[in-house]
């Protein structure tokens, strides 16, 4: 998949469709082994890990906070749509699903595919986990991973929502928009996981 990027207007359905289908055959764009995915070998690694809230304590109640949030992160809601959408068939499971991620900064927007690599999905006497990873695909203006992972502490009943991200930037469609993410693209991630964690709580609260 090549960079799309453009100012003002999205993509129509069907555009949206096509493109979907295109990541089919796309590989992912970075090679590296995640043991060597640190600033030590040029790699950014940030994050955000805050409380969600609470619920009674034991594993995860029907219908409770966790599962509410477990839904929201399956659907990829937690992201505020003035930062990124998320496009993709939401009868695809989450396991393999591919995702183009419309990414919109002052006025311009950019279109770029990822994979969900593995979803975690676990618990033991102490903790309850659920989340996901996904890959940046060939075209992504960046290369590496994120997770976005939930957790609940049985004995506290406190629910959590980690995000880490291991990225670098990759191929952009021309000179100026690299310049630009350059100069603002940290303050822009910075909010776009603050506002995450903000949602998540809203729609799972």
């Amino acid at each position: 998949m090549v960079n799309r990027w453009r100012v003002g207007r999205g993509w129509s359905d069907a555009e949206l469709r096509s493109y979907l289908n295109e990541l089919r055959d796309a590989p992912v764009n970075f090679n590296e082994q995640p043991d060597r995915m640190t600033p030590d070998h040029g790699w950014t690694v940030d994050g955000d890990d805050a409380a969600i809230g609470r619920e009674p304590s034991g594993p995860p109640i029907p219908d409770g906070l966790f599962a509410r949030a477990k839904q929201s992160v399956t659907n990829y809601d937690f992201s505020d749509p003035r930062i990124v959408v998320g496009h993709f068939d939401p009868r695809a499971p989450l396991a393999e699903r591919d995702m183009l991620l419309e990414i919109k900064v002052l006025g311009f927007r950019f279109l770029n595919g990822v994979r969900v690599y593995t979803v975690r999905d676990e618990h033991d006497d102490q903790r309850t986990s659920f989340g996901f990873r996904y890959d940046t695909l060939e075209g992504h203006i960046e290369q590496g991973f994120e997770w976005f992972l939930l957790s609940k502490n049985h004995v506290t009943g406190e629910i959590r929502f980690r995000i880490q991200a291991h990225w670098r930037l990759a191929k952009f469609p021309n000179w100026w928009s690299r310049l630009g993410f350059l100069l603002i693209g940290g303050r822009y991630r910075q909010q776009w996981r603050r506002k995450a964690v903000s949602r998540l709580r809203q729609l799972a609260g």
